[in-house]
């Protein structure tokens, strides 16, 4: 009776952790004209939530539950170390780009604030853009590389008219 209450409250976890694991692979929304700095808050605030799932998983009362089910050989065990797999791997993926990111992150402002003639920050821009393409193990997927040119163009532009507006 015990291992089956047991059983019953990690198949909730394991439905609050999938619904996540579901919302954190949805296309983001964003505004047309948002900018790269934007891309990395979006990794740190999911670094962050996963992180914090991650502590919960980990803690001395999740273990001890899910030691008792492994002493029962509850079946419900296989589809929560898998569950647990894919939240270990989204928050190291999560990690790994605000790390990869901020890397890029000395160029955000004096992308937003130059003038037109911001060229001599652009090769140094694209090398890290280029280095993390190749050495990142996450973040080098078309997917992101686009988000993060786009974020990169968006900011360009936006300076540009600023400078327009202005003078």
């Amino acid at each position: 009776e015990v291992t089956e209450k047991l059983e019953e409250v990690v198949m909730i976890w394991t439905k609050q952790i999938q619904q996540v694991l579901v919302e954190s692979k949805q296309i983001r929304r964003e505004a047309d004209d948002v900018g790269p700095s934007a891309e990395l808050e979006h990794w740190k605030s999911r670094m962050s939530s996963f992180n914090s799932l991650l502590d919960e998983i980990k803690s001395s009362r999740v273990k001890k539950i899910i030691s008792i089910l492994q002493a029962a050989r509850s079946k419900t065990l296989q589809q929560w170390k898998e569950l647990d797999h894919s939240i270990t791997t989204a928050a190291n993926e999560a990690k790994d780009n605000v790390r990869y990111l901020y890397t890029l992150d000395k160029f955000f402002g004096p992308l937003a604030h130059a003038s037109p003639v911001m060229m001599e920050h652009i090769p140094s821009l694209m090398n890290v853009v280029f280095m993390i393409y190749c050495t990142s193990p996450y973040y080098n997927t078309s997917e992101n590389m686009t988000s993060l040119f786009l974020k990169i163009t968006n900011q360009m532009i936006n300076t540009c008219k600023t400078y327009l507006c202005e003078g």
